[in-house]
């Protein structure tokens, strides 16, 4: 372990602007104290310099220590001791010639350290309340030094602050932007690693998927076999085999279709236009769907729309995404009910809807309804509604769902009339 060094916890102190600023405005004010000290008074004006000095450190400790103890009222402690320090400097020369004291030149660093802390408007006002109180003090222990003086010194006061003031300012924006675009890159490097493992997983798991495929293969195969074996003879124990061969196969089958779910996920194939008739891809696929939807005992509905275009799709990725939504309905009215496909033509865009009279979508599913993996069905994958909005997406065309006011839900793919081709 490295020795740390004594002073290094006051460099840890002096970590933050405030504090910083704190010790600057010290050492400048005692510093210029002290200073003046050396020119001599006159009898009469005479003070215990040295114990002013004192004091005037240890007030300036104690406003380093409030700054320390409430950093979040940091700028009302600056404030009121700036307000403390004019008053100070202000009977100092009261008590030491006024009009003709030289501690007013106190006023200049006590206006140009503040000036880079709180900026050019206080800058302003503080070099005006340093002129009147200057002024106030000439006044009231002559000799006068005259409008002119106080104007002079108020200029002399101010318009070196208020440039340290706007420098300032300046200064401390570019610092903010630095430290923003720092933030930035190093969420990015760290969204750059996360991404970067997010890929090599990615690589694996699809790796790990193409070799389950030629196992499940293999035992699909076998138990087909093992089946035909067992369908040949007869007896108690045979049946109850049929029974654990038919388990097997239909555990078998939903694996295989998870498997070939997610590798069509992972290899998102590129979609190859052609005009084609979506009216007609429609019809085909309720056709090919209404032997199961008889199955079920459900009513299938088809309703196109004569004035929708031959437009440029992606016929068999299309198809997917529509049956992926079709899939779903089923799945929601296995007690029954009707399911509807339905095609219109709305300006510059086509609407393809997918319906059906379930229960809807539920407030706690909503939400993370294309949320890939996340799924509410005992076999599913999670993965049927983000592979249908990514193919829809690549037809530059939108996927939206709602609730139907008389019970069920619709999905519905929009696409445009004239999309753009992916490149």
């Amino acid at each position: 372990m490295v020795e740390r060094k004594p002073w290094h916890a006051i460099f840890r102190l002096l970590e933050r602007d405030e504090r910083v600023f704190a010790v600057l405005l010290a050492v400048a004010m005692v510093g210029g104290l002290a200073t003046l000290g050396f020119v001599p008074l006159r009898p009469r004006e005479r003070i215990d310099l040295v114990s002013l000095v004192v004091w005037f450190a240890f007030y300036k400790l104690g406003i380093f220590a409030l700054v320390t103890v409430q950093p979040r009222a940091t700028r009302k402690i600056f404030l009121g001791a700036l307000a403390i320090d004019l008053l100070l400097v202000f009977v100092l020369i009261l008590l030491t010639g006024g009009g003709g004291s030289l501690f007013y030149l106190l006023f200049f660093p006590l206006v140009a350290v503040n000036a880079y802390y709180f900026g050019p408007w206080i800058a302003f006002v503080t070099a005006l309340a340093a002129g009147s109180l200057m002024a106030a003090a000439a006044w009231l222990a002559p000799p006068w030094i005259g409008w002119t003086g106080v104007s002079l010194l108020v200029v002399l006061f101010g318009l070196p602050a208020v440039i340290v003031g706007i420098v300032a300012d300046r200064e401390r924006r570019a610092r903010g932007e630095v430290e923003g675009l720092l933030n930035r890159l190093q969420a990015a490097q760290e969204e750059l690693v996360v991404s970067e493992r997010m890929a090599t997983v990615g690589r694996l798991s699809l790796k790990v998927a193409h070799e389950v495929r030629n196992p499940i293969s293999a035992i699909e195969l076998n138990a087909e076999l093992l089946g035909d074996i067992v369908r040949a003879r007869n007896g108690l124990d045979m049946e109850e085999a049929r029974g654990l061969v038919t388990s097997i196969r239909d555990q078998v089958n939903t694996l295989d279709a998870l498997t070939e779910e997610y590798l069509a996920f992972a290899r998102f194939p590129k979609a190859h236009f052609e005009e084609e008739s979506i009216n007609q891809l429609v019809e085909e696929l309720a056709a090919f769907v209404r032997p199961v939807a008889d199955r079920q005992g459900l009513t299938m509905h088809v309703a196109t729309d004569p004035a929708v275009p031959m437009m440029e799709i992606d016929r068999a990725l299309l198809r997917q995404a529509i049956l992926n939504l079709v899939k779903n309905g089923l799945e929601a009215l296995s007690r029954g009910g009707e399911l509807t496909i339905a095609s219109r033509a709305l300006g510059d865009a086509v609407e393809i809807s997918v319906s059906d009279t379930g229960p809807g979508i539920g407030p706690e599913v909503a939400g993370r309804l294309f949320e890939q993996f996340f799924t509410t069905k005992p076999q599913g994958t999670g993965l049927g509604l983000s592979i249908s909005r990514q193919i829809i997406e690549e037809h530059r065309g939108e996927l939206a769902w709602a609730n139907r006011p008389g019970g069920g839900a619709m999905f519905t793919i929009r696409l445009p009339v004239k999309a753009a081709r992916a490149s």
